[in-house]
């Protein structure tokens, strides 16, 4: 009586403590198996964002050295006096605005600009002293000049590549492009990403945080301080410490911190955010880029975890004492022998019955399994034909595409170089070299095809822009041999339109050469290129008095492959490539059937500003 008194009173105490033990266990358990799994998939998306942003910083590194080829900036160099400055700004305004950068400006030895392509700024570099600078003291000695800082004289921050001029193995000068590198924060923003990029110095200069940008990641000492603020790299920036509340290192590179949020729980004391924080060195900078993953999510659900532990655990404990409650009952009650072995001979008999039905379970579940094992061999074999199929497809595709595209430039030239031999057997020796030049130019024409393909197959972003006037002309020079005998009428405006000028061309070739197939039989061709303006878009017609196109066909036109020529005169893919060319453009390619016959092809592309009436960039 007394021992079971000692137990009804240590009992609950005793399930308690073990449910408590067991559930922070469980947390912890399930927390550790969290953070393993988040550090394996951060490690894949830390690669794949470091390699993004060393493509980033890498890819103007050529540009400065592209000077040394310019005779006008060396001769600058030697002659400051010479009257080649304004040649010289004009060269760096038209190459900074082509490579997209912030500014390039030339130096000579002792530090002083010399020319820059900001020249028509207020602000502008021209006759600064930035000898003080790291990146013109590592250039003028024949180091790569790399240098991350803010700008004395504008004051916006800018990643500095510098190159030392060379003349007969002697450095005559510095040529320094400044790019900017805030669109990576602007995609970590938009992706929703934690990331921060920190320099030699600890100090993060990109960060998708604003309120963590300029800050040390490390103490600074005091000749680290002293060293930044005379060569004013980051101006007079305070550059405070980035503190954790708590840092646990978790491996090489891997750290688990805690930062203050800024926000406040509901006690009225500020919240704690814990992150993942993984870190890995940029290729050919001292950089290093640093990705954190909040852990949030994973504390929620390890808690979680836990909860279930222990109440599980707890459930457990009740059903094992109500059984042993149960246990003593029935034995009480069996006194009897035989109706002990009764019960003995009846729980044996069902214990037979069930292994036999778990028997039969298992080996269903078996057939099971199997199924499923081939079904999925199956799957996957069908995947791996369906990847093959799709690179088949795109080789074709891309083969096909190349040999269309080049067609109108191979004929132009083929009769070119016929009456160019012609020329040269008359003794016009003009004709015959402006012939070659027409050659040269459309010999460029196929190489800025071939990379339009490429830049087209890629799905990029870089529209440009294209004159409309230099496409039309352009396109009746490709087309010359064929448009002679056709009456032209021209009724449209020189725009700007929002296309990249070889893609805009490559829309007109078809175009036109469509009307001039269509118009084969006419014995007046009469060919009309009518634009206007409508709201945001400019709407070129291209129209001709043809055949026009049969009910049928008109079904079909935009459809890859689909032509109405024969085989040896065309693959089906004109017009599908330039309604794609042109959607890519946020533009239109339509066609109407007017009244009259012939045929009217609708070209909508949106207008922009003409270049010289755009801002120059800093």
């Amino acid at each position: 009586m007394k021992s079971r008194l000692i137990r009804q009173l240590l009992l609950p105490p005793l399930v308690i403590l073990l449910m408590v033990g067991l559930g922070m266990a469980g947390f912890l358990v399930s927390e550790n198996n969290g953070i393993r799994t988040l550090s394996e998939t951060g490690e894949r998306q830390l690669e794949l964002h470091a390699r993004t942003v060393e493509s980033e910083i890498s890819k103007y590194t050529y540009l400065p050295s592209l000077l040394e080829l310019e005779d006008s900036v060396s001769h600058l160099l030697t002659d400051p006096d010479g009257g080649y400055r304004q040649a010289v700004n004009e060269y760096l305004e038209g190459l900074n605005r082509r490579s997209r950068s912030r500014a390039i400006f030339v130096l000579d030895t002792s530090g002083r600009v010399q020319a820059t392509s900001n020249w028509r700024d207020a602000d502008s570099f021209l006759g600064e002293d930035l000898s003080f600078r790291a990146y013109f003291q590592d250039a003028v000695r024949g180091e790569p000049g790399r240098f991350y800082g803010i700008g004395s004289t504008t004051g916006e921050a800018g990643y500095y590549l510098a190159h030392g001029l060379e003349e007969h193995g002697k450095i005559i000068g510095v040529a320094v492009i400044k790019v900017r590198l805030d669109t990576l924060e602007e995609r970590w923003q938009r992706a929703r990403l934690e990331a921060f990029v920190s320099d030699e110095n600890g100090i993060i200069i990109l960060s998708s945080d604003p309120a963590r940008r300029l800050k040390s990641v490390r103490p600074l000492t005091p000749q680290i301080k002293e060293r930044l603020a005379r060569s004013l790299q980051y101006y007079w920036w305070p550059l405070n410490e980035l503190q954790p509340l708590a840092r646990e290192t978790l491996a090489d590179g891997v750290e688990k911190l805690t930062f203050p949020a800024n926000s406040e729980n509901s006690q009225g004391k500020p919240r704690e955010v814990a992150y993942l924080a993984q870190t890995r060195r940029l290729a050919d900078t001292p950089w290093h880029f640093t990705l954190l993953t909040p852990l949030q999510d994973l504390r929620r659900e390890s808690m979680v975890q836990g909860i279930l532990v222990g109440v599980a655990f707890a459930l457990l404990t009740i059903l094992a004492i109500a059984w042993n409650e149960r246990r003593k009952v029935i034995a009480t009650r069996l006194a009897a022998r035989e109706a002990l072995e009764e019960a003995n001979s009846q729980l044996e008999r069902k214990i037979t019955e069930r292994t036999a039905d778990l028997r039969a379970s298992n080996e269903r579940l078996k057939g099971q399994i199997r199924e499923r094992r081939h079904a999925e061999q199956t799957l996957r074999h069908a995947q791996d034909e369906l990847v093959q199929a799709g690179k088949l497809a795109a080789i074709g595709q891309m083969s096909t595409s190349i040999a269309h595209e080049l067609n109108q430039p191979l004929a132009a030239l083929r009769t070119l170089s016929g009456n160019t031999v012609r020329f040269l057997e008359r003794g016009a020796l003009e004709t015959a070299s402006a012939n070659l030049r027409t050659m040269n130019e459309l010999i460029d024409r196929m190489g800025r095809i071939t990379a339009s393909l490429r830049s087209f197959a890629r799905r990029g972003d870089d529209s440009g822009q294209a004159s409309l006037e230099k496409a039309v002309e352009a396109t009746l020079q490709v087309l010359a041999n064929r448009i002679d005998n056709c009456r032209l009428h021209r009724q449209f405006d020189d725009q700007w339109l929002a296309i990249d000028q070889t893609r805009l061309e490559q829309i007109l070739v078809n175009l036109l050469g469509n009307a001039l197939d269509a118009m084969a039989g006419q014995p007046l061709p009469q060919l009309w290129l009518e634009g206007e303006i409508q709201g945001d878009k400019y709407r070129l017609r291209v129209r001709d008095n043809g055949h026009g196109i049969d009910p049928e066909a008109r079904k079909h036109l935009f459809e890859p492959f689909f032509t109405t020529k024969p085989g040896e005169h065309g693959l089906g893919l004109g017009l599908t490539l330039s309604a794609s060319l042109a959607t890519a453009a946020k533009g239109t390619l339509s066609v109407e059937h007017p009244a009259g016959g012939g045929t009217a092809f609708v070209l909508a592309l949106p207008l922009v500003t003409p270049p010289s009436e755009l801002a120059e960039p800093l």
